[in-house]
């Protein structure tokens, strides 16, 4: 039964041909979107990335208490801690266990023994679970926050988390990994983020300036002993990791370059839909109705950007909030829809493949949010299924044989655009075996 919860207008073309090819291409499409699927989710083997491992673990949350918008940050040898939360859609009890594993500033597990980064249980089950209540979609919660009293850690530097499964035999069955960073502020870091400076990049690049102030704080060799990473909106496949400092000017290290090797493309405001009600229609959804046993919402028609005079639109730099206005709690209430995109385009792009992407999944390229060329439509399109709250994401090329994606090709690139750059600073100390995080930096282009 398909219910119309929320439509402005319905309009109805037929076309023989169409019906033609509506008939012929579904099947041919359906089966190489299945086959990549599968090839992705049975892998099993450990990435040191944001992943996800298998396709019902839905809605991770990873963030500082008390701030849902904030990256998994957090200083050594304070009270903060992190929150994490998802979803297991196959809603039954699973017993879920969580490890933390250390990590060099390159992602690379640290060869110390882990009972000298963590303090107690090595690993630790997640205990706390709530059903879902009166959805549609059913779900079992489960949430945690780290450190706390079971588990807590005792250095600096980058962290993976690790939640996963148990076989019979007693075998690691990986559900998703995240990264942490746990930092120990020995240094100062002071930035500015300013137009390139650099001519071909002036209208569509940014610059950041900035310089490390040791205060006093022992670094025998910056060149060699210092590492750091410069993230734009909390992304880490377009990560700048290869900067050396400009010049050591007494307990200032200066990293200000005029050669374009402290440059991102400003991009361009984030793309956004409000899904926090499915009663009514809210910012950039056209439809909502009620069809084949869930809820299925189609946003508005998007349009390529890439040659677009830029426009400010208030953002929040590619997150996202789960949100419900429709009950009075999102962890148990809120419900999932499958949600509609589409971009208007006259032909397959062969440089690579087009995503959404976004905080939503960790700017992750997996094969639900890849976007599939419809050649009646004259268009790519896809279906994601999300929970409800309030969302942000860039049209993103992946280019053929590369990780890192390109927003450019679809949404341009304006030195204007707002972003969130994060500096992180890396020491790693001569007869020591890991890199500690002494230095953590967020700064604005627009401040």
């Amino acid at each position: 039964m398909k219910i119309h919860i929320a439509r402005p207008y319905r309009m109805l073309h037929f076309c023989s041909l169409v019906l033609i090819q509506l008939a012929i291409t579904p099947v041919v499409f359906a089966q190489s979107e299945i086959t990549d699927t599968n090839a992705y989710f049975n892998e099993n083997r450990l990435q040191y990335t944001d992943h996800t491992y298998v396709n019902y673990i839905k809605s991770i949350e990873l963030f500082r208490v008390g701030f849902e918008l904030s990256d998994p940050v957090i200083q050594l040898n304070t009270d903060e801690k992190l929150q994490l939360r998802f979803d297991d859609l196959e809603g039954n009890i699973k017993q879920y266990y969580y490890t933390l594993v250390h990590c060099d500033a390159n992602w690379q597990p640290t060869q110390i023994w882990q009972n000298e980064y963590l303090e107690g249980n090595l690993e630790s089950q997640i205990e706390q679970y709530d059903f879902s209540f009166n959805t549609r979609q059913s779900y079992t919660h489960y949430q945690v926050m780290i450190p706390n009293d079971q588990m807590k850690v005792k250095l600096s530097g980058n962290y993976l988390l690790k939640v996963y499964l148990k076989s019979s035999e007693g075998t690691e069955i990986l559900s998703f990994t995240r990264r942490i960073l746990v930092f120990d502020p020995q240094v100062s870091i002071d930035a500015s983020v300013i137009r390139a400076t650099t001519v071909e990049e002036n209208e569509t690049n940014q610059e950041i300036d900035f310089s490390i102030q040791t205060n006093g704080y022992r670094i025998d060799a910056p060149y060699q002993d210092v590492q750091v990473t410069i993230l734009q909106n909390g992304r880490w496949d377009n990560a700048l990791t290869t900067l050396k400092p400009y010049m050591v000017k007494g307990d200032v290290l200066d990293y200000s370059f005029d050669n374009g090797t402290n440059q991102f493309p400003g991009g361009n405001e984030f793309r956004h839909f409000d899904l926090k009600s499915l009663k009514y229609l809210t910012d950039k959804v056209r439809e909502i109705i009620y069809d084949s046993g869930e809820y299925k919402v189609t946003l508005w028609n998007s349009e390529r950007r890439t040659f677009k005079v830029y426009s400010h639109d208030d953002d929040i730099n590619g997150r996202f909030l789960l949100k419900t206005d429709d009950e009075t709690t999102v962890e148990t209430m809120g419900e999932y829809a499958r949600v509609h995109f589409f971009l208007p385009y006259t032909a397959p792009i062969v440089e690579g493949s087009l995503y959404i992407a976004g905080g939503y999944n960790c700017w992750q390229y997996l094969p639900e949010n890849k976007m599939k060329f419809n050649y009646i439509k004259h268009g790519y399109e896809a279906d994601i299924f999300l929970k409800q709250g309030y969302y942000n994401y860039l049209y993103t090329l992946l280019p053929n044989n590369s990780s890192k994606g390109d927003i450019t090709y679809i949404e341009g690139s304006h030195f204007e655009t707002e972003n969130n750059y994060c500096i992180l600073v890396y020491h790693h100390d001569r007869g020591t075996l890991y890199d500690q995080l002494i230095g953590v930096g967020n700064f604005d282009s627009r401040k």
